[in-house]
């Protein structure tokens, strides 16, 4: 008999199946290979202190590549200011990333938010064809709100 967590995997991978979430197939495809090779208790703990911060930097390295190939110059950024849809840009990067910000400390004490954001973002990927941009958007965000929760409280 399958035991829970491989079964949870199983059943994640499906969902990612069915809702074509090639990440959360790729991620419940890994995690079930770690564990069945045996080697989930030397990968696990290292993924799960440094998996974020790794995350980030691959994400990092993505956004930059633009800049490296020389798609987006000096010259680019400096049109892009002229617009005002640039600086609405400009502003939501900074509202993201310190909305987010509070979300690494949100996953890193409170386990049990992040299988409600999985659950969600599985959900909203699977029956609403919504885009998985991650955990830590989702915690930033779930913290905001719970902050603004409590104030009203």
């Amino acid at each position: 008999m399958v035991n829970g967590p491989i079964a949870f995997l199983i059943l994640l991978a499906a969902i990612g199946w069915f809702g074509k979430n090639t990440s959360l197939i790729m991620a419940a495809g890994f995690l079930l290979f770690m564990k069945v090779v045996g080697l989930d208790a030397k990968v696990f703990p290292y993924l799960e202190a440094k998996g974020i911060n790794l995350g980030v930097t691959i994400i990092t390295i993505s956004v930059l590549i633009p800049i490296a190939n020389g798609a987006i110059g000096f010259k680019e950024l400096g049109d892009a200011v002229k617009s005002p849809y640039a600086w609405i840009a400009l502003a939501s990067g900074i509202a993201v990333a310190l909305i987010a910000k509070n979300g690494i400390t949100l996953l890193s004490h409170d386990p049990h938010i992040t299988t409600a954001l999985v659950f969600g973002t599985i959900l909203a990927v699977a029956l609403f064809k919504g885009v998985a941009v991650g955990p830590l958007i989702g915690a930033g965000i779930a913290y905001l709100c719970m902050q603004i929760f409590n104030f009203f409280k």
